[in-house]
């Protein structure tokens, strides 16, 4: 069974760049949203009353108008900016939910919506605590399997969410978000995992596994979510180039397809059908 990897410095790294001060960012007061990375700098503009700059090796800046809402904050903060953060220092953030199985992570990933946190937060009646959620951050920087660092992100879902998985709801997320941070049923890993496979959520009227082959793979990780931009931004390569990384990476990370109904009456039947294919990729 591989061990987890306690001392990965990748965590206590990102944490110390992510690291907030308080204070004035530049264009705060420009209307509207934007999101942007010049060299070592990131800035995000909300249209919502926060404007956020990263600086490598220098922190976070917040500019928050009196009139925004505070609970935003950490949407912002652990979103595109983290995800930006991670890219900068040379991590590749994918959009995606994680669990761990046995000293491995398995991601679910899929477009907003197609139920990644649902799944992962039901899968801890099968034993599988939450690794990450939304956002996964690999480093692939070693020979051997992706690492999945652990999650910086609370779990959060609907109350319809929250009652088909038994998380237990905390606070809500926000004035204008119709979700509330959770606590997954088994619990969560801090530790970086090797990625054994992403899972990829799609709609079927039966539960099927298929594997991705051929360039869907290199598609499947150049996805449309900020998570695939800023790590475009952050690298600066032409097309090519990026293309050859994205096939590079591909390349390493087994994917398979994961289609299944969306009833809720077969939730708890797809969940058994996740696990049950995670349990048995084990060696």
């Amino acid at each position: 069974m591989s061990q987890p990897h306690l001392d990965h410095p990748g965590p206590a790294l990102l944490r110390h760049e992510a690291r907030v001060r308080y204070g004035r960012v530049p264009a705060a007061e420009a209307p509207g949203w934007s999101m942007g990375i010049d060299g070592e700098i990131f800035q995000l503009r909300t249209g919502s009353g926060y404007s956020l700059l990263y600086r490598k090796g220098q922190g976070v800046t917040i500019d928050r108008h009196p009139d925004a809402d505070p609970a935003e904050e950490e949407l912002w903060l652990n979103g595109s900016t983290y995800a930006a953060i991670a890219a900068m220092n040379g991590f590749f953030p994918f959009h995606a939910s994680a669990v761990a199985w046995q000293g491995k992570a398995y991601a679910l990933a899929g477009p907003s919506g197609a139920g990644k946190s649902t799944l992962a937060a039901a899968l801890g009646a099968h034993g599988m605590p939450l690794l990450c959620d939304d956002t996964m951050v690999l480093d692939l920087a070693g020979p051997g399997a992706a690492l999945c660092l652990p999650g910086h992100k609370r779990l959060k879902l609907k109350q319809d969410a929250l009652d088909l998985t038994g998380a237990t709801a905390t606070e809500k997320v926000g004035a204008m978000v119709d979700k509330h941070y959770a606590e997954p049923p088994a619990g969560t890993v801090n530790q970086a995992l090797p990625l054994a496979c992403i899972l990829f959520l799609e709609t079927g009227d039966t539960v099927r596994f298929a594997p991705v082959t051929g360039a869907q793979r290199i598609a499947r990780l150049n996805d449309d979510h900020y998570t695939a931009h800023l790590y475009a931004m952050a690298r600066g390569e032409s097309m090519p180039a990026r293309l050859t990384q994205l096939a590079s990476i591909a390349a390493r990370i087994p994917m398979e397809r994961f289609a299944r109904p969306m009833a809720r009456g077969r939730f708890a039947e797809t969940v058994a059908a996740v696990a049950e294919r995670i349990q048995g990729m084990q060696p």
